[in-house]
């Protein structure tokens, strides 16, 4: 006799895809998720429209639910048309990489005009840069360094960092979330 067994899932394994009520994700990088705990609340709150579940059940006394695998917003929430400015947001920007070498190692942010000399902390102003390329410019003008960065820093709008995003996708993706991540994808001929 053979026994099959479905191997035990913790419900922490299941977070749920949040999508606005457009059913497109609420960000991409990162992911919109929510915990299982967080999910099923908002079931509860009646705040969110169930689209796909999981095989995984949880219970309580006085009921049983299978766990949301994707969930939509009831109410649209209408996306942020500048996204805020953070270190992040500068590395998104820049698909993670140093502007001046290419690196994706050990990054942090350059200010293309030195502050020394006038430079301001602001979109047009600041890209990613490795530490040796940061180092190597200094307080230098691009051209006194012979240092200039590969694109020219700008503000993104919130749909450049979701098109950025979606080049870097987070370790797990769960089958029932492909056709709300990557629907809106150019299709190969």
């Amino acid at each position: 006799m053979t026994i099959h067994s479905q191997p035990r899932v913790s419900p922490e394994a299941c977070p749920a895809l949040v999508l606005n009520a457009d059913f497109r994700p609420l960000s991409y990088y990162p992911l919109s998720l929510w915990s299982w705990q967080d999910s099923i609340k908002a079931v509860f709150l009646d705040r969110v429209n169930i689209v796909s579940n999981y095989d995984k059940t949880v219970r309580s006394p006085s009921f049983e639910i299978r766990l949301p695998s994707v969930v939509s917003l009831k109410s649209y929430v209408k996306p942020s048309r500048h996204p805020a400015f953070t270190r992040f947001n500068v590395f998104l920007r820049d698909r993670f990489s140093c502007q001046y070498c290419g690196s994706r190692e050990d990054l942090t942010f350059d200010h293309v005009v030195p502050r020394s000399k006038g430079g301001t902390t602001t979109w047009k102003n600041v890209v990613a840069a490795c530490s040796c390329c940061n180092l190597r410019k200094g307080d230098l003008l691009p051209a006194e360094a012979r240092m200039w960065p590969e694109r020219t820093p700008y503000q993104p709008s919130v749909n450049d960092l979701h098109q950025n995003g979606r080049q870097f996708p987070p370790n797990y993706l769960h089958e029932s979330w492909m056709d709300y991540l990557y629907w809106d994808s150019v299709l190969e001929p």
